[in-house]
């Protein structure tokens, strides 16, 4: 049984579309995959982008590992992508912040800008999608809410 978020879409005739469980089960793959490249294989993606690696590769490590712990929530959400719609929203606050870290390495020249390939497909293709969710989530809960304002 999976925990209970908020019970308003529920109450919704709103659901979610199909692709959003789709796409919530891609980026729980992602994340998953990912994650465990980066954490199994630190050195890789440095190798892949023709940079030497850093001397902290257990932070970077860490990095995937976290990314990892994403995927669950994203696999979670992906049964439900309203009643769930928090894990979502965090999801989606991670993959802006991700991307204004990098460009603040980038610019205080502490990482090239070849690094930030990995936002790309990290964070930046997912901000439609997760924010389209967030709004479905949002409109079903008004929806829901609105004939106790009529009143």
């Amino acid at each position: 049984m999976t925990p209970q978020i908020s019970h308003f879409a529920s109450r919704s005739r709103l659901k979610p579309a199909p692709w959003m469980k789709w796409v919530l089960f891609a980026a729980a793959a992602y994340n998953a995959l990912w994650g465990a490249w980066v954490g199994l294989f630190p050195k890789a993606s440095f190798d892949l982008l023709g940079m030497t690696a850093p001397a902290y590769l257990p932070l970077w490590q860490s990095v995937g590992l976290m990314v990892g712990c994403y995927a669950i929530g994203y696999f979670i959400a992906a049964f439900d992508a309203y009643q769930y719609w928090a894990l979502v929203l965090v999801g989606l606050i991670g993959k802006v912040l991700g991307p204004l870290g990098m460009i603040y390495a980038v610019t205080s020249h502490q990482l090239p800008l070849e690094f930030a390939w990995n936002n790309l497909t990290n964070d930046v293709i997912w901000w439609i999608p997760f924010f389209l969710i967030l709004r479905g989530a949002y409109r079903a809960y008004l929806e829901q809410d609105a004939p106790n304002k009529s009143h």
